[in-house]
């Protein structure tokens, strides 16, 4: 006889009851992946505490992500290097955005992630996380202060940018959006200094 299981919604994770959830901090993760508990090949990140399952990825969303990779590589000058699905080390989370642009040489990172301040841009391709990276990545990536935040929606067919992080606050986040559509061009800002431009048509499957 078999029996149905189903996947945890963690995106409605505040609707349940506190005493439920066995909370970690970044250093009980680190020692679990250490300790081989958790392997590269268990498809879970560290999100505000808690281990959230990764979407498994279909075939728009593989494309749009090495699209992307691709572009902004392209476009960055020297002291940036750009990786796809890599960890970003944050106070409560350890996030693995489908791009992330670094700044620095990869031989300084042996010994540790990239933290948000070696970050000038991450970027998630949505189409089945949508709801959780609007609202708990925005906000866990908007407390940790990353300039720039990109979601490539792949249902709406848009790329929302988001600026002005919040940093540590009650209700963090970012202070600005700006959505940019098919026949539109996106800037790629790092430190505030626009490096290149991208046509959303490029980005989009």
């Amino acid at each position: 006889m078999s029996v149905a299981t189903s996947t945890p919604d963690f995106s409605r994770r505040a609707l349940a009851p506190p005493d439920l959830i066995w909370r970690l901090d970044v250093r009980q993760y680190h020692e679990m992946i250490e300790a081989g508990i958790l392997t590269e090949d268990d498809p879970v990140e560290l999100l505000d505490g808690c281990l959230v399952p990764k979407m498994p990825k279909n075939p728009p969303h593989t494309l749009v992500n090495g699209l992307i990779h691709e572009a902004i590589a392209r476009l960055l000058p020297a002291g940036w290097f750009a990786d796809s699905q890599e960890p970003i080390t944050t106070d409560d989370s350890e996030p693995e955005p489908d791009v992330r642009v670094v700044r620095g040489e990869r031989r300084a990172f042996r010994e540790r992630h990239p933290g948000p301040r070696d970050i000038g841009l991450v970027v998630e391709v949505s189409d089945a996380t949508l709801e959780r990276d609007r609202k708990l990545k925005k906000q866990l990536y908007g407390r940790a202060g990353i300039s720039v935040y990109w979601i490539v929606n792949l249902r709406e067919r848009r790329l929302e940018v988001y600026t002005e992080p919040s940093g540590p606050a009650a209700k963090a986040g970012y202070g600005r959006r700006q959505d940019f559509g098919p026949g539109d061009v996106v800037p790629v800002t790092l430190d505030g200094v626009e490096v290149g431009r991208l046509a959303v048509d490029d980005l989009l499957p």
